[in-house]
């Protein structure tokens, strides 16, 4: 008796759920019981597409060296801190998360430690970790190299005179 019932009283309830899902779908100027709220004041918009042709490049200070493209937060960012390079790998992490950052370049490898990182002034976990200004793995810095990270993707950065240039300054004060 229950499999005879159960087909017909199937119908209806979906019917009913049909029904009432097309009067909260639609209004005049917007969804019916749509709800609008601000976002934060530091919540920015997703960035725009990069152009195909955009080329990163590294910027310096005396104590930092960051790789990017023009208009963008820094993909990858070393700095000397106390006789150590500091290297942060800018995607978001998990807390308490801890990886490998795998460093491949000019016959060189590094696989450094990483940990999720807070950043001051910036919401959530970045990847970083730290090395002795002195290491001859740092020579992986000083040409051509690529670098992946568990759910950090995978990153190619060109060639440059500025990161063998802070680890030359940051090895000499140390």
């Amino acid at each position: 008796m229950i499999s005879r019932v159960a087909p017909p009283l199937m119908v209806l309830l979906l019917a009913a759920c049909s029904a009432s899902s097309a009067t909260t779908t639609a209004g005049k100027d917007g969804p019916v019981d749509a709800v609008r709220f601000a976002m934060p004041a530091d919540s920015s918009a997703p960035p725009a597409a990069r152009a195909e042709d955009a080329k990163g490049a590294w910027a310096a200070t005396p104590d930092t060296a960051r790789f990017g493209y023009p208009g963008e937060a820094p993909l990858l960012s070393l700095e000397c801190r106390q006789g150590a390079l500091v290297v942060t790998r800018n995607v978001a992490a998990p807390i308490g998360a801890a990886a490998l950052f795998a460093l491949q370049g000019s016959g060189y490898i590094l696989r450094l430690p990483v940990d999720a990182t807070a950043v001051p002034g910036r919401r959530g976990y970045v990847w970083q970790g730290a090395i002795p200004a002195d290491d001859k793995r740092l020579t992986v810095f000083k040409a051509k190299f690529v670098g992946t990270l568990p759910g950090g993707g995978h990153i190619e950065v060109p060639a440059s005179d500025v990161p063998g240039a802070l680890i030359r300054r940051c090895a000499g004060a140390s």
